[in-house]
């Protein structure tokens, strides 16, 4: 069986994407499969292309063994519509490129890595020249999160979009959500199956995570993500003085926010804040290890979208401090995996913060051990791999049976 992956982000790019789609090919080589990837030259999230890819159009390397074909785009981490735009379309462009690679490859599956939108068209005409199926992996609602966030109106150009979006949906031979919304979002628009398939995370990179808790003062709470306008984290260290409440918030990350926030912290250092700069793939169970809970912010409702840090920080045994609505502040509630307030709702999280510093070391004990139980028996990626492996080769099995 053949696989080919088909995405604007892949490693050595660091971010939630890339490391999924990368857990997803080893997963399915370690099942037979022949995996390889299509993507642009890394450049995420500098916005600038990688120094040993600048200057080329096409470029074959490995990652771990694994074979992926890149191809030029215009990098941009311009806060501008227009600069993101022809970043994304330049992309959807260059990857019609591939059509003749992949139709060479001959393989059974082609799955597209949406949004951008465009590049699931391009994939539409690659899977068409190819003889591939299309497996549309959708990890966004766009247009409808870009209408949410206030980046366009609910006009024309939105409902030529939501045209082009619908349109996927019906042509792809198989759509997958990553979360239960997604999923129920898109069975609405199309016939073709939908298959929920989550980030999940690869509990046993974080086996040896686990420690116990003592009721040590201050509370060492961590965020590491993207430090965006979507996340809020420039609005919260504004607003808070962690040192009040007996803890400290260590931060991870790049992004937009990230030099007004380093500047912020630099005129303001007795909050009880710290910024770390980036924190490498591989580190981060050994650092989430270090802290008593983990910090998970949305400035608001993303319909769809379930934080990846939510899955990473419960196989760390991390209790988590929600700041957010949606289907992730529904996984931290329903499985009771730590605490939710309302975005922007500081108050309730200082709350929250307290109620947790409040408790004994045996009662966080037992709330570490049972973050780490539900990662590893509700949202493990390996067996969410193992299962969707199973259900392509049953596809293909019931696909190659017919006259």
């Amino acid at each position: 069986m053949k696989l080919i992956i088909l995405s604007q982000y892949f490693l050595p790019e660091m971010g939630a994407p890339q490391n999924r789609l990368f857990e997803l090919a080893k997963g399915f080589r370690a099942h037979g499969w022949e995996v390889k990837i299509v993507a642009s030259m890394p450049n995420y999230p500098t916005g600038k292309i990688f120094k040993d890819y600048q200057g080329k159009f096409v470029n074959n390397d490995k990652v771990e063994g694994i074979d992926v074909r890149r191809y030029w785009i215009y990098a941009s981490n311009s806060a501008r519509a227009f600069p993101r735009i022809l970043s994304m379309l330049s992309f959807s462009f260059t990857a019609l490129f591939s059509a003749f690679f992949m139709r060479r490859e001959e393989p059974d599956f082609l799955m597209v890595e949406s949004p951008p939108l465009t590049l699931a068209f391009s994939a539409w005409i690659i899977s068409k020249f190819s003889g591939a199926r299309m497996i549309m992996n959708v990890s966004d609602l766009w247009p409808l999160s870009a209408k949410e966030l206030g980046a366009i109106s609910d006009g024309t150009l939105y409902r030529s979009i939501e045209t082009l979006e619908h349109f996927l949906y019906k042509r792809a031979d198989l759509c997958t959500g990553q979360s239960s919304e997604i999923v129920e979002y898109i069975k609405l628009q199309t016939t073709s199956p939908v298959y929920l398939f989550r980030n999940g995370v690869d509990t046993i990179r974080f086996t040896q995570s686990q420690q116990s808790s003592t009721s040590r003062e201050p509370i060492r709470i961590v965020y590491a993500g993207l430090l965006g306008v979507a996340q809020g984290i420039l609005a919260l260290c504004e607003a808070v003085d962690f040192s009040k409440v007996g803890a400290e918030l260590h931060i991870y990350g790049t992004g937009f926010d990230k030099e007004r926030i380093d500047e912020f912290l630099k005129a303001n250092p007795d909050r009880g804040i710290r910024y770390f700069g980036v924190m490498p793939r591989d580190n981060m169970p050994d650092v989430l290890q270090k802290y008593d809970a983990t910090l998970v912010a949305l400035v608001k409702n993303i319909y769809g979208a379930v934080p990846s840090k939510i899955y990473e920080s419960m196989a760390a045994g991390l209790p988590i401090f929600f700041s957010g609505e949606g289907e992730g502040a529904r996984i931290v509630k329903e499985n009771e995996l730590g605490w939710v307030n309302p975005p922007g709702d500081w108050n309730m999280l200082l709350q929250n913060i307290v109620a947790y510093s409040n408790k004994d070391s045996a009662a966080r004990n037992r709330l570490k051990h049972h973050c780490r139980d539900i990662a590893v028996n509700k949202f493990d990626r390996t067996k969410q791999i193992d299962d969707f492996h199973l259900y392509l080769t049953n596809i293909s099995l019931n696909q190659d049976s017919k006259p």
